[in-house]
């Protein structure tokens, strides 16, 4: 029987929260649980919002509630060209197309297409990228990035999907809590996978890691169900073999909105320092219900 493998994989672009410390105790108990293996992993792609202070600061925070880990941890920001072979990769299979558009050009595409971008279809993630740089002929595509003007890869989904269909491989995948799950990366339509200055995006790194590290069981909060979608996509495109997965309840604070670092949600570190215990933190997430 393959031995039970979970992570927890924070971004240090702030301090952690209560909904951290739920999502890393969760996948540490289940891990304990059921005889396994707990791993932690550290998502810094985003180089110019992650900050050595706050990786230190999560060591700490962790460690503190009692969390312990294999050394040393992977660092994604160390591993770009990893990444960048692998969005090489997709280029070739065909799925993937650059696109030029700003955020200003999608705001006046989706404005003229649809009278405002918040009436233009929808994912998870917000209105869905209207392929505006889908039908760029090759010349057009190769003039672009000869000026060297930035770009996104975009996975062509339709293409992404039909090559998906033709695999062989099963076109589901099982969250442990809501159970099969029919593959419906469409929900999420042509999303980035790569930038040119960032090899690499959430989902592909993601991805590519849990392989790499034997992830078996992917624990996570409800408001990344959607995503669950597209890591499935992406396994089948590489051939990979992919886990289970868990999408816990989110923590939410006093007004009824889930913990998030934008919302400068209580920090686990503020706990720490004004006397709180880690006995007294993981008595108010009561994890006794989530099993």
């Amino acid at each position: 029987m393959t031995q039970i493998v979970t992570r927890f994989a924070p971004s240090p672009t702030g301090l952690l929260h209560l909904g951290h410390a739920y999502s890393a105790l969760f996948a540490w108990k289940i891990a304990q649980k059921r005889g396994g293996r707990f791993l932690m992993r550290l998502e810094d792609i985003d180089i110019n919002r992650c900050r050595p202070n706050f990786v230190a600061d999560l060591h700490q925070d962790l460690a503190w509630l009692g969390l312990r880990w294999p050394t040393p941890v992977r660092q994604q920001s160390h591993h770009f060209a990893f990444y960048q072979k692998a969005l090489e990769d997709l280029k070739r299979m065909g799925v993937l197309y650059p696109c030029f558009c700003t955020r200003k050009d999608l705001e006046r595409e989706l404005t003229d297409m649809f009278g405002a971008p918040h009436y233009a279809p929808s994912g998870p993630d917000g209105p869905l990228y209207p392929g505006t740089c889908r039908t760029l002929t090759d010349d057009q595509r190769s003039q672009q990035l000869a000026t060297g003007k930035a770009h996104a890869w975009r996975l062509n989904m339709d293409k992404a999907l039909f090559r998906a269909s033709r695999s062989g491989q099963d076109l589901s995948w099982i969250d442990e809590r809501a159970g099969l799950q029919p593959l419906a990366a469409e929900l999420m339509g042509d999303i980035v996978l790569g930038r040119k200055d960032i090899p690499t995006s959430y989902h592909l790194a993601v991805t590519l890691d849990d392989h790499l590290q034997g992830i078996t069981l992917v624990t996570r909060g409800r408001d990344l169900f959607p995503a669950s979608h597209i890591h499935r996509l992406l396994q089948i495109l590489f051939g990979l073999d992919h886990p289970r997965w868990y999408h816990h309840d989110l923590v939410k604070d006093a007004q009824g909105q889930r913990m998030a670092k934008r919302r400068q949600s209580l920090s686990l570190k503020a706990m720490r320092e004004a006397g709180q215990t880690a006995e007294e933190v993981m008595a108010k997430l009561d994890l006794s219900k989530a099993f």
